[in-house]
């Protein structure tokens, strides 16, 4: 998070933001002194405006129920205002009482009969969890170091990927690679507490957190309070990861490599085969130091050569290439990135799902507009890449997926469907193209331009 310039404040460009400029100057406040210990939160977690923002941030996520049954919709015919200064009133007076999440197992992606934990808080407890993130996030945001880019404000997958890109192109081709085992259900409560008191000395915020914590989750009917965890699905818990995670970063030594950490996924970047073997070694170590382990499974040594096996990484397989050298340019060797397999399976999951036989009553028309929608945001992220040829298989593969719809609907041949779509204005029914989208990453080069501290573009 960066401070907004006293130009543009002065401006007057844009109307003030409260909340805005309190998370400014809670940022600049622990900058400016990385020893300071904040004492006076609470009163602003429980502020109107900070509430307000807290109850946009669910709704705009448009969550489930927690195991109180109240939907969004419910909140809002009880009346937003209503419940927002009941919530005020009982975090000041101290009465405030998280529910216990509900439990639910999601399918894990790509992987058949495995399933993730996610705990789903009751709405109101959302709102908390949102308003604790609001003031508690740009005090720890000060101390973050640039090798961490999971859930912080201003970074994205694609500026972690960019130092792959940046790291390779300047020699280190040994990478390590891991996944911190059951990282949000095996962080201590006890030490994850001591990493927040670091910098947080209100005692009224500090019960609130270990409240939150210990809320425990609801799974066929048991209420289940464990002494580890920071339950997956809060709002704060990706927060509370990086606090924790944060000691890793600060304990890491560069000499064992180019350390890039998004949330529990981490990869360090090496010269050579005995300085991968010694950084595993490290983070072997210091996991063990916070009481987490690596995943036996994801954790290996890959050397980035041409014609190697390359490496998964935040959606992509990356693999060092050779350029075929034409129109008499000379060929170089650069890292490549395209959507994985796993991504790519599922991408086609998910277009199966929008063209079910259980949405046969619907128009084609909605069905391409659902596909469309999918589209934009898978394209849009991993057009980022060497990716054209996997966009393409995508699209076709969407396509092929929409004449068998049309097929089905009309109890006609394959044949149909296709010479539907292709007599069709406008043709596919408005299927979105992903030709010509593709942004080849550079090392060097920031990935998309980015505003600079005085409002403007740099390139």
């Amino acid at each position: 998070m960066s401070a907004v310039s006293a130009s543009s404040a002065a401006s007057g460009s844009r109307p003030r933001d409260p909340v805005r400029a309190l998370q400014h100057a809670l940022y600049r406040a622990a900058k400016a002194d990385p020893g300071r210990r904040f004492h006076a939160l609470m009163d602003k977690v429980y502020r109107r405006d900070v509430l307000a923002r807290a109850w946009v941030m669910v709704r705009a996520n448009n969550g489930a129920p927690g195991i109180d049954k109240t939907t969004l919709g419910q909140v809002e015919e009880y009346g937003v205002a209503r419940l927002l200064d009941e919530l005020a009133a009982e975090l000041r007076e101290g009465r405030y009482r998280p529910l216990p999440a509900r439990r639910v197992l999601i399918p894990k992606p790509g992987v058949r009969d495995e399933y993730r934990p996610l705990s789903i808080p009751a709405v109101r407890d959302r709102i908390v969890q949102a308003a604790v993130k609001i003031v508690f996030e740009p005090v720890f945001e000060a101390d973050m170091l640039d090798c961490s880019f999971g859930f912080r404000p201003r970074r994205s997958t694609h500026d972690a990927l960019q130092v792959l890109v940046d790291e390779q192109a300047k020699g280190r081709r040994w990478v390590v690679e891991t996944d911190i085992a059951d990282c949000f259900s095996a962080i201590p409560h006890q030490e994850l507490m001591r990493a927040i008191e670091e910098r947080i000395c209100d005692q009224s915020l500090l019960k609130l957190l270990r409240q939150i914590l210990r809320a425990g989750v609801m799974q066929e009917g048991q209420v289940r309070r464990e002494v580890t965890g920071s339950p997956q699905g809060g709002v704060v818990s990706p927060v509370l990861c990086n606090v924790y995670l944060h000691r890793l970063d600060r304990a890491w030594d560069e000499a064992d490599g180019t350390l890039v950490r998004y949330a529990d996924d981490l990869i360090a970047m090496c010269w050579s085969r005995s300085q991968a073997e010694r950084a595993l070694a490290r983070l072997t170590q210091l996991l063990a130091e916070l009481g987490l382990e690596a995943k036996v499974a994801k954790t290996r040594i890959v050397h980035l050569e041409v014609g190697g096996e390359g490496l998964d990484f935040l959606g992509f397989h990356h693999r060092l290439v050779r350029s075929r050298g034409l129109n008499g340019k000379r060929p170089f060797v650069f890292l490549a990135r395209w959507p994985a397999d796993k991504a790519m399976q599922r991408a086609r999951d998910r277009i199966r799902e929008i063209t079910a036989r259980r949405r046969m009553l619907l128009w084609p028309e909605a069905i391409v507009q659902d596909l469309n929608d999918f589209l934009r945001g898978w394209a849009g992220y991993f057009r980022y890449g060497h990716s054209a040829q996997r966009l393409s298989k995508i699209r076709r593969y969407a396509q092929m997926r929409l004449a068998h719809f049309i097929r089905r609907r009309h109890r006609r041949s394959m044949a149909f469907g296709w010479w539907v779509l292709t007599r069709s204005q406008p043709v596919d029914l408005g299927l979105i193209s992903l030709y010509g989208i593709v942004v080849a990453p550079r090392a060097g080069k920031p990935w998309r331009e980015r505003p600079n501290a005085g409002g403007e573009r740099r390139r």
